[in-house]
Parts: C-alpha cells; structure tokens; sequence
C-alpha cells in the first residue's frame, strides 16, 4: 500500500509522498477463531473416527473446516474488517475418544488434545486444503497464525491410550501455587502432561509406529527425523520430537507464525528453542519461495501466558520467580488486563497503554482481546456495549484479538451449556445477512478495523491527547523512511463539529476522515467537519 506521510516528530515537517507502508505485528489486527465453529464448508467430513457419542450441548464437532475458513477469506470477509492475521485452533489430529472432564461428554473439537501432530484431523481438512488456505489468504495480504501445543497430550479415552512414561506423567495435577507446581504436572486431571524438561532419549510411542506404518509413511517420518536430529544436534528427546513437528507446517506451508499455547506450563527455555527452530524453517521457506515472501519480519511467536498483564512489564510473576519471557523467544504476549482496564476512559486507557508499549516494551508487544474462547469474564459478555468494544480495542495502542463474533455479537450466553462451552457458539452468519443491527454493528468494526490496518501508528504509535474536550488525539509512528501522524476524535457530537488539528497538519493539507468518507482540508489549523458520526479518523489524502 502506498501513502502520503507526514514526520511523527513534535515539529510540523512538508509531507512525504508514496513511501509503502510497513507491516509491523505490534499493530496487527489478528482475528481468532474456534476452527470446528466458524463455518462448515465440506459437510462429508463432519463425521470421523466414529466420533458418533451424544455430547453435552457445544461440546462434540459441530462442522466448521479448514475450507471454511477459506472460503470466507474469498469472500472478503476478513478483508473488510481490516484483519491482518487470522489465527485459528489446532487443526492437528485428536483423540479419537470421548471424554467427561466433569461439563459432560466431550471431543477434542477444540484442537487442544493432540494424538498425532503430524497429521491433521480429517473433521478440519487435508493438508491439500491447508496449502490453499494460506497461499489464498496470503494473496489478500493475511498473514496466517497456527496454534501450537507443546505442554500436553490429548486425555486418555477408551480409543486412546496413555503416551509412553517416558514421554509423559499423569500427575501430581498442577495446583499453582510456586513455578514448581505450574510446569512439572498436569493442567488438569487426565491430561498428560509431556516432560518437556527431559533430554533423556526417547523412542516414538509405539502407537505413532503402528499409525504410521499402517498410512504407509513411516519410512519417510523416521528420515525426516533422523535428519532433524544430526542437522540440529538435539538429543532425542521429547520436546525436540514436537518441535520438529510443529514446524514443519512452517517449511511445508509458509505459515507466518505460532500462538504458542499454554507457556507458563512449559519451561521458559523451550519457548527459546521453539523459535530457533522456527526461525530456521520460515527462513528455510523463504529461499524455497522467494516470490511468495510477503514481507521481512522474522517468524511470528506471541504466547499465552494465562493471567499475564501489561501491566507486569517484561515480567510473568510465579511467587517464588519471576520470568521474562520476552528474552525466551517472544515478541509478543497476549494481554488479559485489557478487559479489565477497558472499562477505564478512552484516555486513561490510551495513555496508559502507549506509555508503557513505548517505555518498557519498546519494540516489543501486547495482543488486546475483549473476548476469547476461555475467558469467561470477557469486557462485553452480554454484548451491550459492541460499538464501544470495538473503539476501545482497535484504537488501542498494541495488537488486537478480534474474537470471531466479536463484529456481528454473537451470542456468548447459551443456555444449557456447562463453562467456556457458552463461548464457543457457531459463528452467526445468519444475523450478519439478515439482521439490521447486525449489519450496523459490523460496519464499525470494519471501518475501525481497516483504518487500523491501514495505519500502523494505530497500534505501534506514540499516543498524545490534543483535547480533552472534545476529545480528540494524534498517534505517531516511524520506522524507516515511513513517517505517519493521524487523528482521532472520539465522543464528538453528530453534525457540525470543529478538530483542532494544528500541532499535526500544516495549512492547505488535504486530509481524509475515514469513517465518513469525508474529504477535509486544514484551514487556519483546524478542520470542520458536518457528519452523521460521532468519531472522525484523519489520514492524509491518498
């Protein structure tokens, strides 16, 4: 994308003409989704692996596939949201059995319970789809994200047998009380849990042998590991068996980046070899496809580290350690303060978040979600305040999570289901087509989302109030030959309404607010505006 920028310095500078914008992820407008939810484009692979058992309600497969995801990427659908990013759940192969963890007869439809990381799950799609998935969603300029899964196994289940003890302990079960007692044991009871801190040798389980060999690829998975191990001088342990595994869907596929999942159950050492690797395979892509390379940031890593808040800094706190996990591997982390602190004002919010993303965290980054798929105190969980959760989580400063139904209120209180089950309902298609509300709704979180996207100042920028009443503010961004300054007025009245923009613009430039569509020129430092709207989002004219 090409542009007209102005300097971000104090200092109003001429305008600089067609410099491109970069992509930067500490502006990315991510959207996440439940893989088996979103939409369900292949109806013959509903049913696998007999996988027939009545389950509680929201809690068996429900259809939602890898073609799904792609063919909503055709239509336009994250492309209209400003959506740079699209990280979905684990399409991996899952226990095939059913388990009762205490909210009623459940599959792995969730991805989290891996029985062969090699493999996808037939429910989600074929490796042939996944292929067509990224290159379609990287010819709309998505980015695409896995969900990687090192911690756990999927459960034992009557068709699923418990991981070699080698490989695995079934307990004690995690009580979180020091680091101790959060890595070495299981999340919860009958989830085993891998002994990631183990570098003794291991030999594949012998159900992978047996699976392998009855596909007809075992010769081929053991060449690919044995050339793993001598390229990279790991000892075979079980860690470093996941690790190759998982990226391999970076060689193969081109994936951008990992959600890393459940980290702080996983020694923070890991994570670091984890990116190493990645690093080598995205590299590795790249020379192999050098005409598909979207641009020349380093392989994406951003981690869930339950209860992690910006508001620690650099630093996760266990009681007994603290642990940085930016220096293991991470750029970035996913924030579970914003729902709360997005109660405060928009200016208490802003300000607090820029400060610390431009001081501590200085090229580093937070992930900002209202809403997400175990969270069950979510900013809005009764979807009152949808337009108000948009503005607060795509204007803030950092990278925004995007729930799936997040832009049309998709319902998150289902009656009859037991725990995060109420939050991972099918996406609601239906109310987006149909519903005038809906279809109202949607086109805020569009023009917020697109603005965002196109702005990296949005999100990677320097925050600072013009006015408090009316409020309006600037973000500034650079890096490079790019210079960016943009406006904002939020709260304003409908109709007439005046922004002081002089700190930013010079007289005579042509500015462009983007929710209205309206063309502006700055005039004795200011511009007027008559608008339907209550927000007005300056960029310079294109």
């Amino acid at each position: 994308m090409l542009i007209v920028s102005i300097s971000c310095s104090e200092k109003k500078q001429e305008i600089i003409a067609n410099v491109e914008t970069p992509f930067v992820w500490e502006n990315a407008n991510i959207y996440f989704l439940l893989t088996d939810r979103f939409y369900n484009a292949d109806t013959l692979n509903d049913i696998n692996f007999n996988r027939t058992i009545p389950t509680a309600k929201l809690r068996g497969f429900e259809g939602g596939d890898i073609k799904g995801i792609t063919k909503k990427i055709k239509e336009g659908h994250f492309t209209k949201l400003g959506i740079t990013a699209i990280w979905f759940t684990p399409i991996v192969e899952q226990v095939h059995g059913v388990v009762d963890e205490g909210t009623g007869e459940t599959y792995g439809f969730h991805g989290y319970w891996t029985k062969d990381w090699t493999a996808l799950d037939p429910n989600f799609g074929t490796k042939e789809g996944l292929k067509l998935l990224v290159e379609t969603a990287h010819k709309n300029g998505i980015r695409i994200i896995l969900d990687g899964v090192i911690n756990h196994t999927g459960p034992v289940t009557e068709k699923d047998e418990v991981w070699p003890s080698d490989w695995v302990r079934t307990g004690p079960q995690c009580d979180y009380q020091n680091y101790e007692s959060t890595i070495t044991c299981t999340l919860v009871k009958n989830l085993p849990d891998i002994k990631t801190e183990s570098n003794d040798l291991v030999e594949l389980p012998k159900h992978l042998v047996e699976k392998w060999k009855a596909e007809g690829r075992y010769e081929q998975e053991v060449k690919e590991l044995e050339e793993f191990f001598i390229r990279t001088g790991y000892p075979k342990s079980p860690r470093f068996y996941i690790i190759k595994w998982l990226t391999d869907y970076i060689t193969e596929f081109g994936i951008d980046g990992y959600r890393a999942d459940t980290v702080k159950h996983t020694e923070e050492y890991v994570w670091d070899e984890f990116k190493t690797e990645c690093n080598f395979a995205f590299n590795q892509w790249k020379e192999n496809n050098p005409e598909k390379v979207l641009d020349a940031n380093d392989f994406y890593l951003v981690g869930e580290i339950y209860n992690y808040g910006i508001n620690s800094g650099k630093f996760f706190d266990f009681g007994d350690k603290k642990v940085n996990y930016f220096k293991n591997g991470f750029t970035s982390l996913i924030n579970f303060d914003f729902k709360y602190q997005a109660q405060n004002s928009y200016e208490e919010l802003f300000t607090k978040y820029s400060s610390i993303l431009n001081g501590e965290l200085n090229g580093l980054s937070v992930v900002n979600y209202a809403t997400s798929h175990d969270d069950g105190s979510p900013f809005d969980k009764e979807r009152l305040k949808p337009f108000e959760t948009a503005t607060k989580l795509l204007l803030c400063p950092g990278a925004s999570q995007v729930y799936y139904g997040d832009e049309s209120a998709r319902n998150l209180i289902i009656e009859g289901t037991v725990g995060d089950a109420t939050l991972r309902s099918n996406m609601n298609w239906n109310d987006i087509e149909n519903n005038e509300k809906t279809k109202e709704i949607l086109t805020h979180w569009q023009k917020l989302g697109i603005f965002k996207s196109n702005h990296p100042s949005v999100g990677a920028g320097v925050h600072k109030m013009i006015s408090e009443q009316p409020y309006i503010f600037q973000r500034t961004f650079s890096k490079g030959e790019f210079n960016e300054a943009i406006v904002i007025g939020l709260d304003l009245n409908d109709g007439e309404k005046v922004l002081n923009v002089s700190s930013v613009f010079i007289d005579g430039t042509v500015l462009n607010d983007a929710y209205s569509d309206t063309e502006v020129t700055v005039k004795d430092g200011v511009v007027k505006l008559d608008t339907q709207f209550g927000i007005v989002l300056l960029e310079n004219k294109k």
